[in-house]
Formats: structure tokens, sequence, C-alpha cells
């Protein structure tokens, strides 16, 4: 299986580290493709996914990708048109602006409507979009103190539509700590915007995948055994896609 989005930026940033980079349980033997300890590897739960009509753009804190709790990495596991980029704070990767300007997308930035100008905001992808148009959701993927500096000094973005969601629950996301249980995951936000699309098959599926790596991931933490037959793993089953694990692709090192 080629590497996806996500694991290609990993790649790219652990190429130009100058020291190791050390992650909590690093000594860990770790699946390369799900990041779970190999006891654990849920990559045979993957499910496969029809044909996406969204796509997703990740703009990554620096280390993000780096660690093995983070959640933009399922999202490119199931999205196939998912990219991925690092946010400088005095640049912006090249890339980034072609993709924007691709005729075939409509850019949203999805961050909460209070951060910016009224008329920015929309609640809904305003569906239908013109036949030649897909929704592009522009996830920020840090945590939330970086996600609001990211917004306000990525001035290229400061032209699109800010697409504020209403969650109608609280994160269910239980491997990093927030001071507020509203701030979702950045995977249970795509999973959303996948269900504004009309990609609900999609989201759903995003949703119980994030579920699953979160069980796999705290069972190997805590030495407890799987329930393979929970509600989450029983909505993969239905749709199983076994991928080979990826090569690992280098040391873990960075700055």
């Amino acid at each position: 299986m080629m590497p996806h989005a996500v694991a290609r930026l990993r790649a790219e940033r652990l190429a130009r580290s100058e020291k190791p980079f050390v992650a909590r349980g690093s000594r860990i033997q770790r699946c390369p493709h799900c990041r779970v300890p190999l006891t654990h590897c849920l990559c045979s739960w993957l499910p496969h996914v029809p044909m996406n009509n969204a796509g997703v753009c990740l703009l990554m804190h620096d280390i993000e990708p780096l660690k093995p709790t983070n959640t933009g990495w399922l999202i490119a596991d199931i999205v196939p048109d998912t990219w991925a980029f690092t946010w400088y704070r005095t640049g912006v990767d090249e890339r980034l602006l072609q993709l924007l300007a691709e005729p075939q997308w409509q850019p949203f930035v999805v961050f909460p409507g209070e951060y910016t100008a009224p008329g920015r905001v929309v609640n809904d992808i305003q569906l239908p979009l013109p036949a030649s148009k897909r929704p592009l959701f522009i996830l920020l993927d840090a945590t939330w103190t970086e996600a609001r500096k990211m917004f306000r000094k990525s001035p290229y973005l400061d032209a699109l539509p800010v697409l504020s969601l209403q969650p109608e629950a609280l994160s269910r996301y239980r491997l990093r700590r927030s001071t507020c249980a509203e701030h979702l995951c950045t995977a249970e936000v795509a999973a959303l915007c996948l269900q504004l699309a009309g990609d609900r098959q999609a989201g759903e599926l995003l949703d119980a995948w994030l579920d699953v790596f979160t069980s796999h991931y705290l069972a190997a933490k805590h030495r407890r055994p799987l329930d393979p037959n929970d509600q989450a793993h029983r909505i993969l089953k239905d749709h199983q896609h076994y991928c080979e694990p990826m090569p690992l692709i280098c040391d873990q090192k960075a700055t």
C-alpha cells in the first residue's frame, strides 16, 4: 500500500530533522501504518470506503505528523482525496496554494465562526455546489491554542469562507486532554464535514475508525483485551479492506 498524504508529510518532516523525536511509548514497536503497538495492530479493520465527493486539506502544525495520537492520519486512511501540508509562520507551501487554486475545488476553512468577521461565516456548504465544484475542507490540525494562532496568521486563507460547525455531541476522543469537552478532534470534525457534503457513509466509517483506533491504542497502553464485537468494530466489519502494513519510513528523529 502506498503511503498516504500524512505519512508522506511525516517522512518529509523526519528527513529535515536534526535530533530524535521521542514520543510517549516510543520504545514500543509500532505498526508503521496504524501506529499502534504490533500486539494491537488494527490494519485488518481498515474499511473500504466508496469514492468521496469531498476532499480534505490538512494544514498541520510542525510536529503533528510525528505524534502517534494524531487523528489527521485517520482521515487520510479513509478519504482518498486528502492532502497534508506543514503550516509555516512566515511562509506557505506553494503546493498548498496550487491546490486551493484548482478549479474543481470550493475550499472551506473549518473553524468556529466567532473568530472571524460574520460575512465570512457559513453554517453549511450551500449544496448543491456548481457541477464543476467539489467541497474541499481545510482543517487546522494542531492543539486548540496553536490552531487559533494558525487561523490568525494565515493570510492566504483570508479570502475563503469559514465553515462554522455546530456539533450536537461532545468529543469522544480520549487520547489527549482538552480543557473544553466541546472541542472536537480533527477526525471528528472531518466526519461532520463529510456528512455535510453528502458523504454520509464515509463520515460514519471515519467515526468508527477513530473509535477502533482509540480502543486499540488504549488496550495496548493498559495491556487489556479488545472487544472485537463492540459497535465500532461491527460497523467496520462489513466494510473491511485488509491493507498490508506500510514499510517503516525512517527512524523517529525530529527537532
